[in-house]
């Protein structure tokens, strides 16, 4: 019934802000949609499936549950490059013969992962 996933929405307490870090941060280039009136910017991740930010409401409270998981080439360079733009990430998690995978946060603390293909054994 389903043909994949179309995009992943999160909650920002700011778009301003979300959109900045996002886009620049982590490299996500201009957002494929940026309609901050209606509340929705909408990025691209390259394949799989876009990720879009709406605008939190009162009580919210970031993400630590649901989690977008964002496809890398290589988990540990990314880890490294995203150190270098400032972003606070977690170590890379080795499950030999499975996956590779770091968690990341918005400045909102919403959790985001990403993961590449685990190494050779």
């Amino acid at each position: 019934m389903f043909a994949g996933i179309n995009v992943v929405s999160i909650t920002v307490a700011d778009l301003d802000e979300g959109r900045a870090f996002y886009r620049d941060k982590l490299g996500l280039g201009e957002p494929l949609y940026d309609l901050p009136d209606d509340g929705w910017i909408e990025f691209g991740t390259g394949g799989g499936g876009n990720v879009s930010l709406v605008p939190a409401g009162p009580g919210w409270h970031p993400s630590t549950g649901t989690t977008i998981v964002l496809n890398v080439a290589d988990c540990h360079a990314a880890v490294a490059e995203l150190r270098r733009r400032g972003v606070m990430c977690e170590e890379p998690q080795v499950f030999p013969g499975f996956v590779t995978f770091a968690s990341f946060h918005d400045p909102f603390g919403n959790r985001l992962q990403m993961c590449s293909p685990a190494p050779a054994e």
